[in-house]
C-alpha cells in the first residue's frame, strides 16, 4: 500500500527517499526530533550524562535500600559485637564499623537522609525565598527595600555559621539540622528571584498587561514568575552540593544526625580516630558524599548551559 494511501498521514514532499523506501510522515519526525535533540545535548555533554547516571543511582538506591541491603536492620539500632572492624570482603562489601554493623548497607540507606533531607531543604528554602524575591521584585518602592533589608541581615553570615548557631540555639538533631540549613539558604533564592522579576517587571508585555487592567498578583503568576523561575532552578540544582555538605559537616560536628542514624557525615566522623588501621569506615561514607555532591554539581551546570546560557546564576 502506499504512504498516500493511509488515511490521515501524508508523506514528505518528494514521495520516495533515494534508495528506496518513503520519507518519514511529518508526526513522527516532530516526534523524534525533540528526543534527538536531547541524546545530540547529552552526547555533546558527557559530564552530565555521568550526572544523571550517578542521580539515577542514588535515587534508585534511596526506594530500593530495603531490598539490596544485606544488613537492613544495621541500619537502624542493631548490633553485632561479634563482628567489630572487619575488613571489606565477604559477606561485607564495605566492612564494619565500630558496633559491627555493615558499612555498605548504611551507606545506602543513607542516602535518604544525607541526599533525602538536602532535597527537603533545598525546597523549603524554594518555599521561602521565591515568593518574597517575586514579591519584592514585582511591587519594588517600599516593599523591596523592606524586604531586601531583612534579606541582607541573613546575608551577612556565612551559611555554614549561622547554620551553626541556629543548629547550636535549637539542639543537634537531624530536624534541627534541616532547618538550620534552610533558615540560611532561602535568603540567596530571595535575591535571585527579585533580580530576575524586577528585570522582568519592566519588558513590554508585561507593562502591556499592566494596562489592560490585569490584576497584579495574576501578571506575577503569569508572566513574570514563568520567565524568571529558569536561573533559581538551575542555581538550586547547583546548591544541592553545597547543602549536602553542609548537612554532612553538621553531622560531623556533632550538631546534625544522631547515632544510629546512618548519615554519611556522622559515619565519617565515626570512624574518623581509625583512618590509620581500618580505613572503610570513613572512607565509603566520605567518598558517598564526594559522589553525590559532584553529581549534583555537573547536573546544576548541565542545566545552567542550557536554561541559563550567559551564566546569570553564578553567584
Amino acid at each position: 500500500m502506499s504512504a498516500a494511501a493511509v488515511p490521515g498521514r501524508e508523506p514528505l514532499p518528494g514521495g520516495p527517499v533515494p534508495g528506496g523506501g518513503l520519507a518519514p510522515y511529518e508526526g513522527e519526525r516532530a516526534a523524534a526530533g525533540p528526543v534527538r535533540r536531547l541524546l545530540g545535548y547529552l552526547l555533546r555533554h558527557p559530564g552530565l550524562m555521568v550526572a544523571l547516571a550517578i542521580v539515577a543511582l542514588l535515587l534508585a538506591g534511596a526506594i530500593l535500600a530495603p531490598l539490596i541491603a544485606p544488613f537492613p536492620g544495621d541500619a537502624g539500632t542493631d548490633t553485632n559485637l561479634m563482628a567489630t572492624l572487619k575488613p571489606p570482603g565477604g559477606d561485607h562489601l564495605f566492612g564494619t564499623d565500630l558496633a559491627g554493623r555493615d558499612v555498605w548497607s548504611r551507606v545506602l540507606f543513607g542516602v535518604r537522609y544525607s541526599v533525602g533531607v538536602s532535597l527537603v531543604v533545598i525546597f523549603a528554602s524554594l518555599l521561602i525565598g521565591v515568593p518574597i524575591g517575586l514579591i519584592a521584585g514585582t511591587v519594588g518602592g517600599k516593599l523591596d527595600d523592606l524586604l531586601m533589608r531583612i534579606v541582607d541581615v541573613f546575608l551577612a553570615f556565612p551559611s555554614l555559621l549561622l547554620a551553626l548557631a541556629i543548629t547550636a540555639t535549637l539542639g543537634p538533631s537531624l530536624e534541627h539540622a534541616a532547618i538550620a540549613i534552610a533558615a540560611s539558604w532561602w535568603p540567596w533564592y530571595a535575591r535571585l528571584m527579585r533580580g530576575e522579576a524586577a528585570s522582568i517587571r519592566g519588558r513590554a508585555y508585561v507593562e502591556a498587561a499592566g494596562l489592560l487592567g490585569i490584576a497584579r498578583w495574576r501578571v506575577a503568576l503569569r508572566h513574570i514568575l514563568p520567565n524568571s523561575i529558569g536561573p533559581v532552578i538551575v542555581q538550586s540544582s547547583l546548591d544541592l552540593a553545597g547543602v549536602i555538605l553542609t548537612f554532612a559537616a553538621l553531622s560531623f560536628l556533632g550538631l546534625g544526625a544522631q547515632d544510629p542514624t546512618p548519615e554519611w557525615g556522622l559515619m565519617v566522623e565515626q570512624g574518623r580516630t581509625l583512618t590509620a588501621t581500618q580505613p572503610w569506615v570513613a572512607l565509603f561514607p566520605g567518598a558517598a558524599i564526594m559522589l553525590a555532591a559532584l553529581a549534583f554539581i555537573l547536573l546544576g551546570e548541565g542545566l545552567r548551559e542550557r536554561l541559563d546560557p550567559k551564566g546569570q546564576t553564578r553567584r
